[in-house]
């Protein structure tokens, strides 16, 4: 566990701020229960990772960003500001449902903090509000050593990286396929004269990807891209649920907007 302040520029969603758990500063420090996750009120999309893609297509829409560099993204609503897993206070509003592993990584992760060195060091956003000193939760460290729930976070965090170095990869290839296209969907309810059109992602391309020559098909195969594909197509069902979901909720949108 490191000792040094990390410098992270641009922190990646969710997080306000990361520091490194250590013994000399944390010692005293608890992880407390909540039932509440006001940190993701407001927010309608997270990373997510190729090996998530099958549990998740059950449950959340799969699609990819817009831009050069696009990546996975789980859709918990299909406006910005929206997220029909919780409610206004952050309590989750179902819990047959599947929490992305980005959201249950969250306020951990793991850091470079010495760019020359290869090492990772276990750091944690200290505005997230359920780590500190406090009477009640489960001790990080214990007579100068890790507990082993922090070893189980380490170990979490792990494997996170190790899934994100696999998604990575399987966007490299999945460009390189060319079977990436602009994705739209046009929702049309009787109570609204004009379509909900909804644009600003990117999805897979059915009619690329049934004209893919034998050698492709096999290649895309035997790498394990195929089911992936296969499980995105399928979860976009799901995005006219979450539609509703939003109305449902109060939370409708006007017609024509961008999913970013």
């Amino acid at each position: 566990m490191a000792t040094a302040a990390p410098q992270v520029q641009n922190l990646p969603l969710l997080y306000n701020d990361l520091v490194p758990l250590n013994v000399e500063q944390h010692g005293n420090f608890k992880l407390s229960p909540s039932e509440n996750a006001p940190y993701l009120v407001g927010v309608h999309a997270v990373p997510l990772t190729v090996d998530e893609f099958a549990q998740c297509s059950r449950y959340l829409p799969i699609v990819f960003s817009s831009g050069p560099n696009p990546l996975p993204l789980a859709l918990m609503g299909l406006n910005e500001g929206v997220n029909t897993l919780v409610d206004a206070q952050g309590k989750l509003l179902r819990d047959d449902g599947y929490i992305p592993a980005y959201i249950r990584r969250y306020p951990w992760m793991l850091v470079r903090l010495d760019p020359a060195r290869d090492e990772m060091s276990l750091c944690f956003d200290p505005t997230c509000g359920f780590i500190g000193e406090a009477e009640e939760g489960q001790p990080l460290i214990e007579n100068g050593e890790a507990t082993q729930l922090t070893k189980d976070l380490l170990a979490f965090c792990q494997n996170f990286e190790e899934a994100a170095q696999r998604t990575g990869n399987f966007m490299t290839e999945l460009q390189e396929s060319g079977l990436l296209m602009d994705g739209e969907l046009s929702i049309q309810v009787s109570d609204v004269e004009q379509p909900f059109v909804y644009r600003g992602f990117q999805m897979v391309s059915e009619d690329k990807l049934r004209e893919l020559r034998g050698d492709q098909l096999r290649k895309l195969n035997q790498n394990g891209v195929l089911p992936l594909l296969y499980a995105h197509l399928l979860s976009l069902q799901g995005m006219r649920e979450v539609f509703f979901n939003q109305r449902k909720l109060g939370l409708g949108p006007a017609p024509a907007y961008q999913i970013s």
